[in-house]
C-alpha cells in the first residue's frame, strides 16, 4: 500500500466487506478502480446503467473455437465487486478489471481438461514421493483461514470470517486488520501443496502489471479491490521485469464475454462453485438487514411467513422465545449479535421442535434462496438464445431458478406451443423442463406435466448448440437428423421420431422416418423391428392430440410388424435363456404396441405369428408359453386348446425344467388365470404335486421366482385358494338361493350409477 493506491481484501459475495468497501470508497474518494475481475471484459460494464441489469448476474466467457470451455465470474447484489462497480459508475470514476483476460483462464481449463483424459488412459498409482507429501499433509486445515479460527476458538474458517467480518457491518480498520492477517498466513502457515501455483503466480503477476499501468496513468487515488489471499502479493515489491518474466509465453484462447444471469443456488458452494459461499439467502440478509439489532427479528419474520404459506404452525409465541433463545445463545459464546448458527439452533429447537423436516424446508428456500437474476435485451448474445428469449416472451414461459410443476394442456394452443419449445429444447439436450407425472399421466391424455428449474449453464449450452442453427427449429431438427445418422438401433431411431414429433418439427420427422425405413429395409432381425414397434405405437395413438400428422408413422408401424411377425418363429427358435428372458420383453411391448395401434389386420397378422410360436413343437419353452397366454388374453384361443397345451407341457412325460420355464412364460407375471380358472388351476396343482422330490427341487426357484413377480393381493388370494379343498368355491356358489326381492332393491342405486333411466 503506497501514497496512490489502497487495496481492499475482500471475500468475494461478502456482505459485510461489500458494506464497508462502499464506505470506505466514499472516504477515499479514488479517481480510479481497480477489481479483480477478467481484463478486457470492461466494455460490457456500459450495461450496468440498464435498469434491466439485475443481479446475481455473471461474465460469461466461451472459447470462440470450443464453446464447451467456459467460464463464470459471478456477482451477487452483496458482492463487493459489484458494489465497488455500482459506486464508480455513480461517481464516473474508471473501473478496469486486472485479472487475467477470459482466453488465459479458457486455456488453462483446456489444459486441464487434456490432463484428465490422459489420466484416464494412464491408471498410474502414486510414487512414494507423492505418498509421503499426501501423508504429510493430510492433517493440515484445507482452508488457510482455518488456522485463525483454530487460534481463535471457532471450528473452521468459515464461521470465524462470518462472524468477524460478515456479521459485524462496518469494521473500523477492517481492511488493514485484512491485510495483516493475510500477510501472516502467507508468510508464517504451512500450506496444503496445490497444483495451480504456477497459475496463481501469473495471475497475480497480472495484477500488479495493470496496477504498475494505472500509476503510469498518473491517478493520484487508485483503489484496487481483490481477494483478500492476494493483497500481500499485491503490496510487495516485484520488478516490472520479474513479472514480464512470469507473464512471458502463456497460452490464450480466442474468447467471448457477454453478461448471462445468475442464481443464489449457483452461488452456493455445493453447487461447485470455487469461491462458493455456504448460504447466500442468509447474506442477502445481512446485506438488506445491516442493524444487528433488527436482523435476527426479520429473519424469523421471514420463517414464520415461508412456514405459514406451507401450511405449518408457527405462532407469534414461537418467535418470541425463539428470538429469546438466540439472544441467549449469542452472550454464552460471548457473540454480540445472533448469528446464522444461533439461528438455526433456536429455530430447531422452539419453532420445529427438534423435527429437521421443516429445517430442510428454511435451508433450501431463505438460506441458500431462489433469486434469479436479469440482463438486458441489449447485451450480446448468439442469435438462439434470442429466439428462446422471444418465445419465452411470447408464451408467457418466465424461467425461475426455483423448481415448479407445469401442467399443460395440449387441447390450448399456448400451451401446446409450450411443450413444443420444452421438446424442442430437450433434443437440444437443455433440460429446463423433465417431462414427468404429478397426478395425472403425462402420456395418453391430453396433458403433459413438467419439472421447470431453469439452470445459468444453459447459456454455455445454448452458445454450443448453436452451431446446429439461429432458431430453436432450425437447430432442433438439425441436432435430430445427427442423432439419427448416429443411432446404432432401430428402436433409438423410433423413439427419435416420437421426439421430433413432439418437437413439432416436421421436416425432421420426414427425414427421421426415411432413415428408419431405410435401415428397417435392410434389418433382417424381427426382434429389432419389434423393438421399434412401441415408440411408434405411441407417436400413432397420441399423435392427434398434439395434432402431428401421423400417416406416415403408421405406414412405418405396419410394415415392420408385417416383417417382424413373419421371421418371428425363426428368430425365436434356438434362443438361449438369458436371450430369452430379454426376447420375453420384446414380445411383451410389442403386444402392447400391436393393441395400441387397433387395427384389424396388424393384430391378425401379429397374432397368427403367436400361434405359430405357441404350438411349435421345438423351441424356447418360456416363450411357447408366453404367446400362449397372450392368444388367451386376446380371447383367440379356445380354454379347450389352453387345457390341452397345459396338459401336454405339464404332462408326467415332460421334463421338469422345461415345464417349469412354460409355464414361467403362461404365467406372465399375472395370477388372474389361476384365480378364475378352476381346470387350468387343478392341471397345475396336479403337476407340481406329481414331482419327485429330486425335480421339485430343480424347479422350485423357478416356480417360486414366477409366483413372486404376482400382485400382493393376488398371492394373498391364492394361499387363501389352497386352504380351500377342491371344489369348494363352485359348491358354495351353487348352494346359494336366489332371492328376487332383495335383488330387487339394488335397482334404483344401480340405474343412477349408470346413469340409466327406469324401464
Amino acid at each position: 500500500m503506497t501514497d496512490a493506491v489502497t487495496l481492499f481484501g475482500i471475500r468475494h459475495h461478502g456482505p459485510g466487506c461489500a458494506r464497508s468497501l462502499r464506505r470506505a470508497l466514499e472516504t477515499l474518494q479514488p479517481d480510479c478502480v481497480l477489481i479483480e475481475g477478467p481484463a478486457g471484459s470492461e466494455p460490457l460494464l456500459a450495461h450496468l446503467a440498464d435498469a434491466a441489469m439485475q443481479p446475481p448476474v455473471a461474465l460469461l466467457s466461451h472459447a470462440v473455437d470450443d464453446p464447451q470451455l467456459a467460464v463464470f465470474h459471478p456477482y451477487a447484489e452483496f458482492s463487493p465487486e459489484w458494489q465497488a462497480l455500482q459506486w464508480a459508475a455513480q461517481a464516473a470514476v474508471p473501473v478496469q478489471f486486472i485479472d487475467v483476460p477470459a482466453g488465459i483462464s479458457l486455456a488453462w481449463q483446456q489444459q486441464a481438461r487434456r490432463a484428465e483424459e490422459v489420466a484416464a488412459d494412464v491408471d498410474e498409482a502414486p510414487s512414494d514421493e507423492e505418498a509421503v507429501v499426501d501423508e504429510a499433509t493430510a492433517n493440515l486445515p484445507h482452508d488457510p483461514l482455518d488456522w485463525l479460527a483454530h487460534a481463535a476458538g471457532y471450528d473452521d474458517g468459515e464461521s470465524w470470517w462470518n462472524h468477524m467480518v460478515e456479521e459485524r457491518g462496518d469494521g473500523e480498520g477492517l481492511f488493514e486488520a485484512i491485510a495483516a492477517a493475510m500477510t501472516e498466513l502467507r508468510t508464517h502457515a504451512p500450506q496444503r501443496p496445490r497444483g495451480d501455483e504456477a497459475q496463481e503466480a501469473i495471475r497475480e503477476a497480472h495484477m500488479r502489471s495493470l496496477l504498475r499501468d494505472a500509476r503510469k496513468a498518473g491517478h493520484a487515488r487508485i483503489a484496487v479491490v481483490c481477494g483478500a489471499w492476494h493483497v500481500p502479493a499485491l503490496a510487495a515489491s516485484v520488478t516490472a521485469a520479474a513479472d514480464k518474466a512470469v507473464l512471458k509465453g502463456v497460452d490464450k484462447l480466442k474468447a467471448q464475454t457477454t453478461w448471462v444471469p445468475w442464481t443464489y443456488r449457483h452461488l452456493a458452494r455445493r453447487s461447485g462453485y470455487a469461491a462458493g459461499i455456504a448460504a447466500p439467502g442468509w447474506y442477502d440478509h445481512l446485506w438488506r438487514q445491516p442493524a444487528a439489532g433488527s436482523r435476527a427479528i426479520g429473519w424469523f419474520a421471514r420463517v414464520a411467513r415461508l412456514l405459514r404459506e406451507h401450511e405449518l404452525d408457527c405462532s407469534s409465541a414461537h418467535l418470541i422465545e425463539a428470538s429469546r433463545l438466540a439472544d441467549t445463545l449469542a452472550a454464552l459464546r460471548e457473540r454480540p449479535a445472533p448469528g446464522l448458527d444461533e439461528l438455526n439452533e433456536a429455530t430447531r429447537s422452539v419453532i420445529c421442535m427438534g423435527d429437521d423436516a421443516p429445517m430442510r424446508l428454511i435451508a433450501e428456500r431463505l438460506m441458500l434462496g431462489d433469486a434469479l437474476g436479469s440482463v438486458p435485451s441489449a447485451v450480446p448474445t448468439v442469435p438462439l438464445q434470442r429466439d428462446l428469449e422471444a418465445q419465452q416472451k411470447r408464451l408467457r414461459l418466465k424461467p425461475e431458478a426455483l423448481s415448479r410443476t407445469l401442467d399443460l394442456d395440449l387441447r390450448n394452443d399456448n400451451d401446446r406451443q409450450r411443450s413444443q419449445l420444452l421438446h424442442r429444447l430437450a433434443l437440444l439436450g437443455i433440460e429446463w423442463g423433465r417431462l414427468g407425472a404429478v397426478g395425472r399421466s403425462s402420456r395418453g391424455t391430453f396433458h403433459e406435466v413438467w419439472q421447470l428449474a431453469w439452470e445459468p449453464s444453459f447459456a454455455v449450452e445454448l452458445i454450443v448448440a448453436s452451431r446446429y442453427g439461429h432458431t430453436l427449429a432450425l437447430a432442433a431438427s438439425a441436432r435430430g437428423l445427427e442423432q439419427a445418422r448416429a443411432a446404432n438401433r432401430l428402436s433409438e431411431l423410433a423413439s427419435l421420431i416420437d421426439r421430433v414429433l413432439l418437437a413439432n418439427l416436421p421436416d425432421a420427422v420426414e427425414q427421421v422416418a426415411a432413415e428408419l425405413q431405410a435401415r428397417a429395409a435392410t434389418d433382417a432381425d424381427p426382434l429389432a423391428l419389434l423393438g421399434a414397434l412401441p415408440a411408434l405405437a405411441n407417436v400413432y395413438r397420441y399423435g392427434n392430440v398434439r395434432q402431428t400428422d401421423v400417416a406416415q408413422v403408421a405406414q412405418l408401424f405396419d410394415s415392420m410388424l408385417l416383417r417382424a411377425s413373419l421371421g418371428l418363429p425363426l428368430a425365436l427358435a434356438d434362443l438361449d435363456d438369458e436371450s430369452a428372458v430379454q426376447a420375453r420383453e420384446q414380445i411383451l411391448a410389442a403386444d402392447r404396441a400391436v393393441e395400441l395401434r387397433q387395427g384389424e389386420s396388424q393384430q391378425q397378422a401379429w397374432q397368427r405369428a403367436l400361434h405359430i410360436v405357441a404350438h411349435a413343437d421345438s423351441g424356447t419353452p418360456l416363450l411357447r408359453g408366453l404367446c400362449c397366454r397372450l392368444l388367451l388374453d386376446a380371447a383367440v384361443l379356445p380354454l379347450d386348446e389352453v387345457r390341452r397345451q397345459l396338459s401336454q407341457q405339464l404332462s408326467s412325460g415332460a421334463e421338469p425344467l422345461p415345464a417349469a420355464q412354460w409355464l414361467d412364460g403362461f404365467l406372465n407375471r399375472n395370477a388372474t388365470v389361476l384365480l378364475h380358472s378352476d381346470a387350468l388351476w387343478a392341471l397345475i396343482d396336479e403337476w407340481i404335486a406329481g414331482l419327485g422330490e429330486e425335480h421339485f427341487v430343480r424347479v422350485l426357484p423357478l416356480v417360486r421366482r414366477s409366483f413372486a413377480a404376482f400382485a400382493a393381493a393376488d398371492r394373498r388370494d391364492l394361499g387363501l385358494r389352497v386352504q380351500r379343498p377342491a371344489g369348494a368355491s363352485r359348491a358354495a356358489v351353487t348352494e346359494l338361493a336366489w332371492d328376487e326381492n332383495r335383488a330387487r332393491r339394488a335397482l334404483p342405486m344401480l340405474r343412477e350409477l349408470l346413469g340409466v333411466a327406469d324401464g
